[in-house]
């Protein structure tokens, strides 16, 4: 384990503080740098978490600004489009992880790791809130011998705080890119058009207008469980709890069907629920990972590769930490 900080890119947003925080919960004495690009926001930031240090960052400098000082991970938690916090991240041979890069983004990254292949790990984590669709969803998925169907239904409330890079993101994920992947009968196509437009059903039963989205789960679940039909689809509007009168959640519908291990018909339906929206989950994924990656947890670092959030965070783990701070998992009617 090193005792070099671990720098957040992005740290002074909405989603780094959240990672900030769950940081310093639960490793308190590893430094942080919390890296942006207004100084005087950095700062405020690591004032706010403690042990941590505000610096600039300049996203066209090798050193992104911060000079020869040693860091032990890399975490970007905004779109980079010049890859330069991956290079960094190579240059210095530590792990890296990104949340932004929708699937058809990913190439830059990709090929930055295929041209050093040995230098850094290297995680793609635009997983849907960083591992909290996938890693509930492979342990529903234990329940079959053969799955057939995943279908996951993400809910966003529309008064959700977003901070402007997630909003950039999902602006450009939603509308800017024509097409969404999924996996049908076992091939692998873009929705476009009609075929990008459904519903989804919330935890309350509310129908919702909703639109086709291929975060990076699309591919992770397809290849992890083997379903010939992997659909991804993101409705924004009023959250189930808000309808009550409550405040907003976020949710994510998980709704599985094949055959059990006797051979018998199974369909699963489960919720994914935090009470303060997307946020919380993405930075406590974040913060998952980099405890992970620079071996804060008391094991090896992560050895470079290319690896989904799902591959490196530990099921039990990450389901002990999700209920720990307000997630809740439901399980619903199938029917």
């Amino acid at each position: 384990m090193s005792s070099a900080p671990i720098l957040l890119v992005g740290g002074s947003g909405i989603v780094g503080r959240w990672a900030s925080r769950f940081l310093r919960a639960a490793r308190p004495g590893t430094p942080l740098l919390i890296g942006g690009r207004d100084l005087a926001k950095a700062r405020g930031a690591a004032a706010e978490i403690g042990g941590a240090e505000g610096v600039a960052i300049d996203m066209t400098a090798e050193d992104l600004g911060i000079g020869n000082r040693p860091v032990a991970a890399v975490a970007v938690l905004f779109t980079d489009e010049r890859v330069a916090g991956l290079r960094f991240a190579q240059a210095r041979r530590v792990p890296y992880v990104s949340i932004s890069p929708g699937l058809i983004e990913i190439g830059p990254e990709v090929a930055r790791f295929i041209h050093r292949p040995d230098a850094s790990a290297v995680v793609l984590g635009t997983e849907w809130l960083v591992g909290a669709t996938t890693i509930p969803a492979l342990e529903f998925a234990k329940r079959f011998a053969r799955l057939r169907d995943v279908a996951i239904g993400a809910v966003l409330d529309e008064q959700d705080a977003f901070g402007p890079a997630a909003s950039a993101d999902l602006e450009r994920q939603t509308r800017t890119m024509p097409a969404a992947l999924a996996r049908r009968d076992g091939a692998y196509l873009w929705r476009a058009g009609d075929d990008a437009r459904s519903m989804v059903r919330a935890v309350d039963g509310t129908e919702m207008e909703a639109s086709a989205l291929s975060p990076n789960d699309v591919l992770g679940l397809a290849n992890a469980t083997g379903a010939p039909n992997v659909r991804f689809d993101l409705a924004v509007g009023v959250s189930s709890s808000r309808r009550r009168g409550g405040a907003l959640s976020t949710e994510i519908i998980i709704d599985l069907a094949g055959e059990d291990h006797a051979g018998r018909p199974l369909r699963t339906r489960h919720a994914v629920i935090h009470p303060e929206g997307q946020m919380p989950l993405t930075g406590f994924g974040v913060a998952m990972l980099l405890d992970r990656l620079a071996g804060l947890d008391g094991q090896p670092p992560t050895p470079p590769g290319l690896y989904f959030p799902h591959q490196l965070l530990d099921p039990a783990a990450y389901l002990a930490g999700l209920e720990r701070m307000g997630g809740t998992i439901l399980t619903l009617d199938a029917a």
